[in-house]
């Protein structure tokens, strides 16, 4: 159980070094681009969540953080799903949350520079990635290959 909580603390480190570098060698609203037409970095301060949203509620989405983040410790914890492929999603999910969560309750915003350049979308940092990578694969290990006692089974035809 141990090494999922490390793995956490590494993926976590990660994300705040990238974050710290964007800080301290990128000006505010900066573009830096990285592969012309594709990626590119641009510093953004981050006061809401996902596309900004509930942007002046910030101590509300520090508090969700941490709620979330501790229940995700003990669902790494239990392994819901009796199954390490998802509890290492759990564990990317949770690195992203406290990566987060650690930009709200010491900076009161969260730091995102990821910028994709070939469609208009949010700017996003290494923790919203990891929880999207980890939500996704977790929502369809849950829909397809969860074969716990809890998952849902076909009915039998009689």
């Amino acid at each position: 159980m141990f090494y999922y909580y490390l793995a956490a603390a590494v993926l976590v480190a990660l994300d705040q070094a990238a974050k710290l570098l964007t800080r301290q060698c990128i000006a505010l609203g900066e573009h830096v681009i990285l592969i012309p037409h594709v990626v590119g970095l641009t510093y953004v301060q981050n006061t809401g969540m996902a596309f900004s949203s509930l942007s002046s509620h910030t101590l509300l989405l520090t508090i969700v953080s941490l709620v979330a983040s501790v229940g995700l410790v003990v669902a790494v914890w239990k392994n819901p799903f009796h199954s390490k492929f998802a509890n290492w999603m759990l564990t990317l999910i949770l690195a992203g949350a406290v990566g987060n969560l650690i930009d709200r309750a010491v900076f009161g915003f969260v730091t995102d520079m990821i910028e994709v350049l070939f469609v208009n979308f949010a700017v996003f940092n290494v923790a919203d990635s990891f929880i999207c990578v980890g939500v996704a694969l977790l929502l369809i290990y849950a829909l397809f290959f969860d074969k716990s006692e809890d998952a849902p089974r076909e009915r039998k035809q009689d």
